[in-house]
């Protein structure tokens, strides 16, 4: 089984995780503030948040589509991350 170049593994990690930090942290906290105003029983007062979670900002919408790239942001990082440290680890 050949090995994955790592250091473009790493490159592609590197730059793609700034990207995906943003998106992945509105999506946690928007989330997380909407269930608390739920839970409170203010949730009309805070639809903005769950159009926030969403994917809808202001004008632009991305509803359709947010999730799908949020899951895949999510899901290469994870991908990226295991291959390097799988790579990296001492065999016995």
């Amino acid at each position: 089984m050949n090995r994955i170049n790592i250091n473009y593994l790493r490159q592609l990690h590197y730059k793609f995780a700034p990207l995906m930090i943003f998106p992945l942290l509105l999506t946690v906290i928007t989330g997380t503030l909407f269930q608390v105003a739920v839970v409170t029983g203010n949730a009309n007062n805070f639809i903005w948040l769950l159009e926030l979670h969403r994917g809808k900002f202001g004008r632009i919408n991305l509803e359709i589509i947010y999730p799908f790239l949020n899951g895949f942001g999510l899901l290469m990082l994870g991908v990226t991350g295991v291959i390097m440290w799988l790579q990296i680890r001492p065999r016995h």
